[in-house]
């Protein structure tokens, strides 16, 4: 049976375009086999697929002062060789990877064991992850156009981005219910990545009494980030996290206001759902979400709402605007040539493990 191994972690951004792959790695009788870290949230989503998960040590490049920075590059040398050991056991044919902090010790011993690698980048500049494996990999696939020219000539292959097929079957109906929601007010759904954002979460509470006047919210506001004071407001759902149901949620939503991570970005284009972005400003990120989110908004895709200028009245009247020209968006959104991802990625997949042969 050909085998592969995928990888990738720390957050769901790094899981779900290796779990939009799954079915069709199976119908074409692959062996699907994970490595990830001991504790991230990958590893209770991969062992919900039934999926073989080994575990091994990582590090995470903080953008602050930590002690662990000190202490992390300790713990990547023995994921490195947790990895070749683990990966001369396994031999699969192809090692893909979805980047993420768990995903440097993997592709190197990969590599130190002549198994090629195929990265994947969901961002339009390649993440610090990717660029460290990147010379250790075969091949690197590219969501955004723009990506192509910050990656190596004989590497680069753009495929889009894998979306779950499961978020095209979720009914409008059971999302309202899901919500305690009526069909008769459109519902805003708010989205701060998976682990939530808490600027975000306090500029929709700021507002809530207002927006309630015309929309019923659906508001997924990430781990402890819950408000149980909130509960009472009618028209108001709070979620920490959302797994099976996310599809039939997504569905019942008329607009979004998110963070533009890219794999929820193809997601809502998919979806054709009208959507503002709030994208994670340079003070706590790369600045790839602002890169994402000027790509969409110069495809008619997005508004867009930077962090630094964003009041609490702004976002409202934001918001509304988004509603009332909903209809150019979705217009736009179905007028562009969205990629079938996850064949394009098989088909490289299968290529490479030809190869390796």
């Amino acid at each position: 049976m050909k085998r592969i191994v995928l990888t990738g972690g720390g957050t769901a951004g790094h899981v779900m375009p290796n779990l939009a792959l799954l079915p069709k790695l199976r119908n074409r009788g692959w062996e699907v086999l994970y490595v990830g870290s001991y504790d991230g949230m990958e590893r209770a989503l991969i062992e919900d697929q039934q999926i073989p998960y080994y575990p091994v040590a990582t590090g995470k490049f903080r953008r602050y002062l930590s002690t662990q920075n000190l202490t992390d590059p300790f713990r990547v040398v023995k994921g490195l060789f947790q990895s070749y050991r683990l990966l001369k056991k396994l031999r699969p044919q192809v090692v893909f990877s979805k980047g993420g902090f768990v995903a440097v010790p993997v592709t190197i011993g990969a590599w130190l064991n002549r198994i090629p690698v195929i990265l994947h980048e969901s961002d339009l500049t390649p993440g610090l992850a990717n660029r460290l494996a990147l010379p250790f990999a075969t091949a690197v696939c590219a969501t955004f156009p723009e990506t192509i020219k910050h990656l190596p000539a004989d590497k680069r292959i753009l495929t889009g981005n894998p979306i779950r097929p499961e978020l095209l079957t979720g009914r409008r109906e059971q999302g309202l219910k899901l919500c305690g929601f009526t069909p008769d007010k459109p519902v805003l759904l708010v989205m701060g990545g998976s682990l939530g954002s808490v600027t975000i979460n306090k500029l929709i509470r700021a507002i809530l009494p207002d927006l309630l006047l015309q929309y019923q919210v659906a508001h997924i506001c990430g781990q402890g980030n819950v408000d149980p004071s909130l509960d009472g407001y009618k028209g108001y759902k709070q979620f920490a996290f959302v797994g099976p149901e996310l599809p039939h949620i997504m569905a019942a939503a008329d607009l979004c206001v998110s963070r533009a991570g890219a794999n929820f970005l193809f997601e809502l284009l998919a979806l054709k759902k009208p959507h503002l972005l709030i994208p994670l400003p340079k003070s706590s990120s790369r600045g790839d979400q602002i890169l994402n989110a000027q790509s969409f908004k110069g495809q008619n895709f997005s508004m867009v709402l930077y962090e630094e200028e964003i009041n609490e009245a702004l976002l409202k009247k934001q918001i509304d605007l988004l509603y009332q020209n909903r209809e150019d968006f979705i217009k736009a959104m179905r007028e562009s040539n969205l990629a079938d991802a996850a064949s394009e990625i098989i088909k490289v997949i299968e290529k490479t493990a030809v190869r390796s042969l």
